[in-house]
């Protein structure tokens, strides 16, 4: 069936050009082909079967067949049943033309074949035949031109149809990829900060535990406390990728679930974590905090943390950091400078990771600015600037 579909058209020609033959070799309403002129009527039969392919070289061809026919022989038997090959001729042109100048240029040769034709049979009445042969090479015509004009909207439509749907999977890869990229970003950004706290904590629990038993369980304390957190933000996490809802241009893993939304007011537990991480943390907020989104909220929030984390991996315990948040009706400034003069915890390597490219990415977010660098003086600055509202 497949295969009939695809050489539905092909057949379809086949059997119009065995109908001019037949035409050709049978006698059809009392009219029949003179020996004489069967072969002008095969050769049309035969340009016909290429009228979808060439169907102006079709028509040119068929129209010199029926010159030859009123050159060669007299105007007897005109016209002969096969001269509808010029009608299907001048049809193909008209539906199957590249343009309208081929429709247009069959219309021409047809006009012409009717002034030939009026002319051979002139008499009294040589309008009423002009009449007829206007009337159905007219009508045939019109008809021809509403098909073509259906064929290619039909063609536009599927076009469109075949555009949307790639549209439509590029949008799905596009909002994937976002999707991975964010959950990426919150990955990291739990489990880098999360763990650097525990294993800072965790070792000095383990030097603490003889001589201060207290504090070492304060730091065992921290530790599980970080660990729940960082569970609690992983089920979120994962309960995203399980989820059945696709995700969306507009939604992501970090306002999927709002068991446990961040805000700007867990800045300062986040402080204070740093500080019992073994940061000295300087937390200065300027300006009256105007309502942000969720989105924004969350997004100063995962640059203070990973910028806290990373003065902890590569500056160490002891380094001054100065966390500064400036609120403008517009916007929301911070910086976090550290002075580097900390010690690298044992266990926590001090190494290039993910984290300044992340914080890059979640400001281009929102179109703010980001940049981060080493400081003169030593140790390290970060600073962002993110709009006030989410884009």
């Amino acid at each position: 069936m497949a295969w009939l579909r695809r050489r539905r058209g092909t057949l379809f020609d086949v059997l119009v050009a065995a109908g001019v033959a037949g035409l050709t070799g049978l006698g059809i309403f009392m009219r029949e082909t003179p020996s004489n002129r069967m072969v002008l009527g095969y050769l049309m039969a035969v340009a016909i079967l290429f009228r979808r392919r060439w169907p102006l070289s079709t028509m040119a061809a068929v129209a010199t067949f029926a010159l030859l026919q009123v050159v060669a022989f007299p105007p007897v038997n005109d016209p002969l049943p096969f001269d509808l090959a010029v009608l299907i001729a001048m049809y193909s042109a008209v539906k199957y033309g590249r343009s309208m100048v081929d429709a247009y240029l069959s219309a021409a040769v047809v006009a012409i074949g009717i002034v030939i034709e009026v002319s051979r049979h002139f008499g009294p009445n040589w309008y009423a035949l002009a009449l007829f042969y206007v009337g159905v090479c007219g009508g045939v015509w019109l008809m021809a031109y509403t098909m073509r004009n259906r064929r290619l909207y039909v063609a536009t439509l599927e076009e469109r149809a075949a555009t949307l749907e790639r549209e439509r999977d590029h949008l799905a890869r596009i909002a994937a990829a976002d999707e991975r990229a964010s959950i990426a970003r919150e990955l990291h950004d739990v489990v880098a900060h999360s763990l650097s706290v525990m294993i800072v904590q965790a070792d000095g629990g383990t030097y603490a535990f003889d001589r201060d038993p207290e504090q070492a369980r304060r730091a065992l304390s921290t530790v599980a406390e970080t660990g729940r957190d960082a569970l609690d933000d992983m089920r979120r996490l994962v309960a995203v990728l399980r989820s059945d809802t696709a995700p969306s241009a507009t939604a992501s893993p970090r306002n999927s679930d709002d068991r446990r939304r961040i805000t700007l007011d867990q800045l300062d537990a986040l402080a204070e974590r740093a500080r019992s991480a073994g940061l000295a943390v300087a937390l200065v907020e300027q300006g009256a905090r105007p309502s942000l989104p969720a989105a924004v909220e969350l997004t100063v929030y995962r640059i203070v943390q990973e910028a806290l984390t990373n003065v902890l991996r590569h500056a160490g315990t002891g380094a001054a950091v100065e966390l500064c948040l400036s609120y403008e009706p517009e916007s929301v400034s911070l910086s976090v400078v550290d002075d580097g003069g900390g010690l690298v915890p044992v266990g926590v390597p001090a190494q290039a990771g993910h984290g300044l490219v992340g914080m890059r990415e979640r400001i281009s977010v929102h179109g703010g600015h980001f940049a981060a660098g080493p400081r003169p003086d030593g140790g390290w600055r970060v600073t962002a600037t993110v709009p006030a509202r989410a884009s």
